[in-house]
C-alpha cells in the first residue's frame, strides 16, 4: 500500500516577535505568537485567530521541536482549533518543516471530517513575519 496526500488547506499565518524563555528542562524555548492570518481550501476559507503561539523548542545543535496550538474561523463562523507539531532537523538545509496537524471542531458541524482523518503539514517562512502552512490529508 502506498500512502499519497491531497491538499485540504494553505494557511498564511501571521507571527509576532519571538519571546525567548530560556533553557528549560526539555531545551531551549522561544515562543513565537501567532497573531493573525487567513487560509482557503476546497469548500472552507476564513481567517487564522490572533491569540494562539508556537512553542519552539531546540532541543540540540541538530534538531528543534515544534509545536503550535491555534484557532481559525471560517468564512461561515465556524471555529477550528489546531494543534500542529514536528521536528526541525537544523543541519538539512531546506527550510521545511514537516508535522503532523489534528484539528478540533464541533462533531456535529459542517467541518467534522477534519477531525476524522490524518494530516500531514508542510511549513515554509513565506517572510519575516508570515509562515505557509500547507496541510495534506493522508489517503
Amino acid at each position: 500500500m502506498e500512502l499519497t496526500g491531497e491538499r485540504v488547506m494553505s494557511l498564511l499565518v501571521k507571527v509576532g516577535e519571538s519571546k525567548r524563555v530560556g533553557q528549560t528542562p526539555e531545551g531551549e524555548l522561544t515562543i513565537i505568537p501567532i497573531t493573525g492570518g487567513t487560509f482557503e481550501g476546497a469548500g472552507i476559507k476564513g481567517k487564522v485567530c490572533p491569540g494562539g503561539a508556537d512553542w519552539n523548542t531546540k532541543v540540540s545543535e541538530e534538531i528543534a521541536h515544534v509545536f503550535a496550538k491555534y484557532w481559525i474561523e471560517t468564512d461561515d463562523g465556524e471555529i477550528i482549533s489546531i494543534e500542529n507539531e514536528g521536528y526541525i532537523n537544523l543541519k538539512r538545509g531546506d527550510a521545511k518543516i514537516r508535522t503532523t496537524p489534528k484539528f478540533l471542531c464541533d462533531m456535529n458541524g459542517k467541518y467534522a471530517y477534519l477531525a476524522m482523518d490524518t494530516y500531514a503539514g508542510e511549513l515554509k517562512a513565506a517572510s519575516k513575519d508570515c509562515v505557509e502552512v500547507t496541510i495534506y490529508r493522508i489517503k
